[in-house]
Formats: structure tokens, C-alpha cells, sequence
């Protein structure tokens, strides 16, 4: 050990026990001061026990978890663990309030009117439920007349999300679709232009398909526009 005062015996035995008690992830400061040890010598004693738990094929795993440590299931179990959870569950969250969720620990600090131009409805009934349930927090206040709150994640979520700090969280370029795609998209989306000349060029696309053309017309999402533009053939 790196620490300069010597490791009690059962110092390990101890960090297992309080982490195993507590209801929450223990930071490591706190594990300090409870085995008396320094938060260096608690750190070192964590990671050689989660290698521990990992290298002997354990259920479970010791997580750095929102600042703390805590014990959950191990990744590769979670089928089996989703399986229990799930059984009888009846208090998720709805995919409104996941999208606000996920809107608010992208953008945090942010408040109820941005947060609902982003959604693009009213968001103060989902963002109500977010707060009751522990996720979203008021963590400051806007610098405008009359100081709207500004809300952000807790550390519930992190725990709940099993990651360490919001800079664990997937970066939004992993899921944003390349320009190709997206000027696909955006040609499958435009309204046809009318009148004779568009008439006439509509006809010339559809030389050939007959009411099969029609049914794939402007009202898909990303019907046969999409398909055509991307063609290597056009």
C-alpha cells in the first residue's frame, strides 16, 4: 500500500461491510474516515477487491458509482436480472419522460421554457414527475426577470444509470446520423411543389409503378423519396 500509516488487518473486511449496508454508493472519503485509513490506501482496496470479485467469476461487481462505491449485478447476469425486476413492475418511466430525462442531463442547467421548446410541447407535468421520482433536481436560477429555476440531474441518476459522473454519459455524436442520411431525410420530407411542370415530373417518376407509386407518395416518413435520392442508380 502507497498510504503512509499501516492498513488495519481487517480493514478490507470492513469496507466490504459498510458498502454491503448502505443504501447508497459510499464515497471513499467517508470509508476513509470510518476504517481510519486514507482515502488513497480506500481506493486501492476497492479496486483490488472489485479485480477480486471479477477475477473469481463473482454475481456481482464493485462499482465506482456517482462518487461512491456500491456492490450490483454483474453485466453479463443482467437478463436474468431484468427477468426479476421486472416482475410485477408497474412504475416505469413513460417515453415522454425519458426523452425529457435525457434533454435535461444533456443540456443541464436548463429551464422549463427551453426545455419545452426542445420537445416542443409543454413539459412542466413531465418535469414534475422527474422531480418526485428523484432524478431531476432545481440546482440554480436563470439570470432574466423574474429568475426561472434551472434544473439538472441528481446524483439518483447517475446511480440509477450506473455511471460515475455525467462525463461517463454517451456522447450524442454516437447517435446523430452521418449527412448523407440526414439529406435523405430531409428530400423525403419536402412537399412536392404543384402545378403543370411538377405534374408532368412527378408522372415521368412514377413511369411504370402505378398505384404502388401513389401509396408510397409524401405521407411516409421516409417513403420512396428517400429511396430514390440515395439510389446509386440517380
Amino acid at each position: 500500500m502507497s498510504s503512509e500509516a499501516p492498513i488495519p488487518d481487517d480493514a478490507k473486511r470492513a469496507i466490504e461491510a459498510v458498502i454491503m449496508a448502505a443504501p447508497d454508493p459510499v464515497a471513499p472519503d467517508l470509508l476513509a474516515q470510518l476504517v481510519e485509513i486514507s482515502q488513497a490506501a480506500v481506493e486501492e482496496i476497492c479496486e483490488a477487491l472489485a479485480q477480486e470479485y471479477e477475477r473469481d467469476g463473482r454475481g456481482f461487481v464493485l462499482a465506482r458509482v456517482a462518487g461512491g462505491y456500491r456492490f450490483q449485478t454483474h453485466p453479463d447476469l443482467s437478463a436474468y436480472v431484468e427477468r426479476f425486476v421486472l416482475e410485477g413492475q408497474h412504475a416505469r418511466l413513460s417515453p415522454a419522460a425519458l426523452e425529457t430525462l435525457a434533454i435535461v442531463a444533456y443540456k443541464q442547467p436548463i429551464g422549463r421554457a427551453q426545455l419545452s421548446a426542445i420537445r416542443g410541447v409543454n413539459a412542466d407535468a413531465t418535469l414534475r414527475t422527474l422531480v418526485q421520482r428523484g432524478y431531476v433536481e432545481e440546482i440554480d436560477h436563470e439570470p432574466t426577470p423574474g429568475n426561472p429555476a434551472r434544473f439538472g440531474t441528481t446524483d439518483r441518476f447517475l446511480e440509477r444509470l450506473g455511471v460515475n459522473s455525467l462525463a461517463d454519459l454517451p456522447s450524442l455524436g454516437d447517435f446523430i446520423p452521418d449527412a448523407g442520411v440526414v439529406e435523405a431525410l430531409e428530400r423525403g420530407l419536402r412537399v412536392p411543389e404543384t402545378g403543370p411542370g411538377a405534374a408532368v415530373a412527378l408522372d415521368e417518376d412514377d413511369e411504370g409503378e402505378g398505384d404502388s407509386g401513389d401509396t408510397a407518395g409524401g405521407d411516409t416518413f421516409a417513403g420512396a423519396p428517400v429511396a430514390e435520392s440515395v439510389s446509386p442508380d440517380r
